[in-house]
């Protein structure tokens, strides 16, 4: 299973809801733990884009036009692929970790009464 894929059956889960607190926090250290290996992918996908990049800039005579061929192209994709992944897992993060604050809240209220 990718990065990817893995990062995507969370949020399906998280998406489904009637999470309990302790599979929240399991979902959250594991995407916490997820995000080195993003920015390991990221890293990667950067210099192969740079690597298009500079060859479409080989190719072309003005350096906007050699943007807009290595945009087009599968090393840019792979790239923003990355990067979005990470968002959606910093997203989930957050989202948990307001999750997992209310439900606590939530505890402390119903103890108190």
């Amino acid at each position: 299973m990718t990065i990817r894929e893995h990062i995507k059956s969370i949020q399906e889960e998280v998406v489904k809801g009637d999470l309990l607190p302790g599979r929240a926090s399991e979902l959250l250290n594991t995407l916490s733990a997820l995000i080195g290996n993003i920015n390991d992918e990221i890293r990667v996908r950067d210099v192969t884009y740079s690597q298009a990049l500079l060859r479409a800039l080989e190719g072309q005579e003005k350096a906007n036009r050699a943007k807009i061929v290595a945009e087009c192209g599968p090393e840019y994709l792979a790239k923003r692929e990355a990067r979005d992944t990470k968002e959606v897992a910093i997203e989930m993060i957050r989202s948990l970790k307001f999750y997992l604050r209310a439900k606590e809240e939530e505890f402390r209220v119903s103890s108190n009464m």
